[in-house]
Protein backbone atom coordinates (compact mmCIF):
# COMPACT_ATOMS: atom_id res chain seq x y z
CA UNK A 1 0.00 0.00 0.00
CA UNK A 2 1.10 3.39 -0.97
CA UNK A 3 1.59 6.14 1.34
CA UNK A 4 -0.73 7.97 -0.63
CA UNK A 5 -3.14 5.17 -0.29
CA UNK A 6 -2.45 4.27 3.06
CA UNK A 7 -5.24 5.36 5.76
CA UNK A 8 -3.18 7.46 8.53
CA UNK A 9 -1.95 9.48 5.90
CA UNK A 10 -3.49 12.77 4.67
CA UNK A 11 -1.74 15.06 1.46
CA UNK A 12 -1.54 18.91 2.41
CA UNK A 13 -1.68 21.51 0.38
CA UNK A 14 2.33 20.82 -0.49
CA UNK A 15 1.78 17.26 -1.20
CA UNK A 16 3.99 16.33 1.93
CA UNK A 17 2.07 13.63 3.56
CA UNK A 18 0.98 14.69 7.39
CA UNK A 19 -0.12 11.77 9.84
CA UNK A 20 -3.46 12.23 11.49
CA UNK A 21 -3.51 11.26 14.96
CA UNK A 22 -4.67 7.65 15.95
CA UNK A 23 -8.14 7.51 17.04
CA UNK A 24 -7.98 6.63 21.22
CA UNK A 25 -9.24 3.02 21.62
CA UNK A 26 -12.17 3.08 24.41
CA UNK A 27 -11.40 1.82 27.44
CA UNK A 28 -11.75 -2.01 28.47
CA UNK A 29 -14.58 -1.67 30.46
CA UNK A 30 -16.83 -0.28 28.13
CA UNK A 31 -17.26 -3.13 25.28
CA UNK A 32 -20.23 -4.50 24.26
CA UNK A 33 -19.35 -7.67 24.70
CA UNK A 34 -19.16 -9.77 28.05
CA UNK A 35 -15.86 -11.01 28.95
CA UNK A 36 -14.85 -13.65 30.74
CA UNK A 37 -11.28 -14.56 32.27
CA UNK A 38 -10.20 -18.00 33.36
CA UNK A 39 -7.10 -18.39 35.62
CA UNK A 40 -5.06 -21.76 36.10
CA UNK A 41 -1.48 -22.97 36.49
CA UNK A 42 -2.18 -25.35 32.57
CA UNK A 43 -3.73 -24.95 29.63
CA UNK A 44 -4.65 -28.92 30.19
CA UNK A 45 -6.14 -28.38 33.32
CA UNK A 46 -8.76 -25.54 31.76
CA UNK A 47 -9.44 -27.79 29.10
CA UNK A 48 -10.34 -30.71 31.85
CA UNK A 49 -12.50 -29.17 33.90
CA UNK A 50 -13.83 -26.29 32.47
CA UNK A 51 -13.57 -26.11 28.41
CA UNK A 52 -17.15 -27.06 27.25
CA UNK A 53 -18.33 -24.26 29.47
CA UNK A 54 -15.91 -21.74 27.37
CA UNK A 55 -17.21 -22.89 24.33
CA UNK A 56 -20.69 -22.12 25.20
CA UNK A 57 -19.96 -19.25 26.60
CA UNK A 58 -18.21 -18.33 23.29
CA UNK A 59 -21.08 -19.50 20.80
CA UNK A 60 -23.29 -17.10 23.31
CA UNK A 61 -20.92 -14.18 22.25
CA UNK A 62 -18.43 -13.88 25.21
CA UNK A 63 -14.62 -12.84 24.93
CA UNK A 64 -12.34 -15.60 26.80
CA UNK A 65 -9.34 -15.39 27.76
CA UNK A 66 -7.52 -17.90 29.63
CA UNK A 67 -4.66 -17.25 31.38
CA UNK A 68 -1.99 -20.06 32.35
CA UNK A 69 1.19 -20.71 33.52
CA UNK A 70 2.22 -22.54 30.79
CA UNK A 71 2.91 -19.65 28.74
CA UNK A 72 -0.18 -18.67 26.76
CA UNK A 73 -1.72 -19.14 23.23
CA UNK A 74 -2.10 -23.07 22.29
CA UNK A 75 -4.20 -25.04 19.93
CA UNK A 76 -6.33 -26.85 22.57
CA UNK A 77 -7.08 -22.75 23.27
CA UNK A 78 -8.03 -21.96 20.05
CA UNK A 79 -10.33 -24.93 19.39
CA UNK A 80 -12.30 -24.06 22.37
CA UNK A 81 -12.81 -20.37 20.83
CA UNK A 82 -10.65 -18.43 23.68
CA UNK A 83 -7.17 -16.53 23.68
CA UNK A 84 -4.71 -17.58 25.69
CA UNK A 85 -2.22 -15.29 27.37
CA UNK A 86 0.82 -15.97 30.43
CA UNK A 87 -0.79 -15.48 33.89
CA UNK A 88 2.48 -14.55 35.34
CA UNK A 89 2.89 -11.55 33.06
CA UNK A 90 -1.14 -10.55 33.48
CA UNK A 91 -0.65 -10.83 37.53
CA UNK A 92 2.70 -8.82 37.35
CA UNK A 93 0.81 -5.75 35.73
CA UNK A 94 0.59 -2.84 38.29
CA UNK A 95 -2.93 -2.14 36.36
CA UNK A 96 -5.97 -3.39 39.21
CA UNK A 97 -7.29 -5.95 37.52
CA UNK A 98 -11.13 -7.44 37.57
CA UNK A 99 -13.36 -4.86 37.10
CA UNK A 100 -14.40 -5.20 33.74
CA UNK A 101 -15.11 -9.30 34.28
CA UNK A 102 -18.58 -10.33 34.02
CA UNK A 103 -17.39 -13.97 34.94
CA UNK A 104 -14.23 -15.71 36.38
CA UNK A 105 -13.52 -19.13 36.68
CA UNK A 106 -10.18 -20.09 38.45
CA UNK A 107 -8.66 -23.26 39.91
CA UNK A 108 -9.50 -23.63 43.05
CA UNK A 109 -5.83 -24.58 44.53
CA UNK A 110 -4.45 -21.68 42.39
CA UNK A 111 -7.00 -19.23 44.14
CA UNK A 112 -6.21 -20.61 47.62
CA UNK A 113 -2.26 -20.57 46.57
CA UNK A 114 -2.05 -17.02 45.30
CA UNK A 115 -2.89 -14.10 46.77
CA UNK A 116 -2.92 -11.70 43.49
CA UNK A 117 -5.38 -14.01 41.78
CA UNK A 118 -7.55 -13.54 44.91
CA UNK A 119 -7.04 -10.10 44.47
CA UNK A 120 -8.44 -9.79 40.82
CA UNK A 121 -11.65 -11.73 42.14
CA UNK A 122 -12.05 -9.31 45.27
CA UNK A 123 -11.49 -6.13 42.45
CA UNK A 124 -14.08 -7.94 40.39
CA UNK A 125 -16.49 -8.65 43.25
CA UNK A 126 -16.35 -5.43 44.77
CA UNK A 127 -17.21 -3.71 41.52
CA UNK A 128 -20.25 -6.54 41.66
CA UNK A 129 -19.56 -7.15 37.80
CA UNK A 130 -18.38 -10.60 37.70
CA UNK A 131 -19.77 -14.38 38.77
CA UNK A 132 -16.76 -16.48 40.13
CA UNK A 133 -16.54 -19.87 39.25
CA UNK A 134 -14.19 -22.50 40.99
CA UNK A 135 -13.25 -25.76 40.08
CA UNK A 136 -11.08 -28.74 41.44
CA UNK A 137 -11.09 -30.67 44.92
CA UNK A 138 -10.01 -28.19 47.20
CA UNK A 139 -12.10 -26.20 49.60
CA UNK A 140 -10.81 -22.58 49.18
CA UNK A 141 -9.30 -20.36 52.06
CA UNK A 142 -11.55 -17.19 52.80
CA UNK A 143 -14.59 -19.15 51.52
CA UNK A 144 -15.91 -20.43 54.88
CA UNK A 145 -17.56 -23.73 53.00
CA UNK A 146 -19.39 -20.95 51.35
CA UNK A 147 -19.21 -21.71 47.88
CA UNK A 148 -22.49 -23.88 46.46
CA UNK A 149 -21.82 -25.96 43.92
CA UNK A 150 -23.22 -25.63 40.22
CA UNK A 151 -23.66 -27.74 37.15
CA UNK A 152 -22.98 -26.92 33.82
CA UNK A 153 -24.53 -29.25 31.00
CA UNK A 154 -22.38 -29.10 27.65
CA UNK A 155 -23.89 -28.47 23.99
CA UNK A 156 -23.25 -30.82 21.55
CA UNK A 157 -20.88 -28.10 19.99
CA UNK A 158 -19.11 -27.83 23.71
CA UNK A 159 -19.12 -31.55 23.86
CA UNK A 160 -17.19 -31.87 20.38
CA UNK A 161 -14.69 -28.90 20.85
CA UNK A 162 -13.93 -30.33 24.01
CA UNK A 163 -12.89 -33.98 23.02
CA UNK A 164 -10.79 -32.30 20.00
CA UNK A 165 -8.95 -30.19 22.54
CA UNK A 166 -8.67 -32.59 25.06
CA UNK A 167 -6.79 -34.60 22.49
CA UNK A 168 -4.91 -31.53 21.32
CA UNK A 169 -3.60 -30.96 24.71
CA UNK A 170 -2.87 -34.78 25.64
CA UNK A 171 -4.68 -35.03 28.74
CA UNK A 172 -4.63 -38.69 28.87
CA UNK A 173 -7.97 -41.02 29.11
CA UNK A 174 -10.49 -38.28 29.90
CA UNK A 175 -13.49 -38.50 27.72
CA UNK A 176 -15.63 -35.34 27.47
CA UNK A 177 -18.92 -35.30 29.64
CA UNK A 178 -21.95 -33.79 29.39
CA UNK A 179 -21.61 -31.90 32.66
CA UNK A 180 -18.72 -29.70 34.02
CA UNK A 181 -19.42 -29.07 37.91
CA UNK A 182 -18.00 -25.87 39.30
CA UNK A 183 -18.55 -23.93 42.91
CA UNK A 184 -20.08 -20.55 42.68
CA UNK A 185 -18.62 -17.76 45.43
CA UNK A 186 -22.10 -16.14 45.31
CA UNK A 187 -24.52 -19.38 45.56
CA UNK A 188 -25.39 -20.59 49.02
CA UNK A 189 -24.22 -23.40 50.07
CA UNK A 190 -27.47 -25.58 49.45
CA UNK A 191 -27.26 -25.30 46.12
CA UNK A 192 -27.01 -28.77 44.79
CA UNK A 193 -25.95 -30.64 42.04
Amino acid sequence: MSRAASPIYQLGAGSRPARRPARPQPPADHSLKPRLAVLAPSTAEVVRFAGGWLVDQGLAGWEVNVLTMDHGDSPPLRILGASGHDLDTVLASPVPLGHCLRAIAISAGLYDRDPRVRRIVRNARQARSAEVRLWGDAEPAGTGGGAGRMRHRLSLAARAFKAQALVAARVPGEAATDVEVFRDLDAPVAAAL
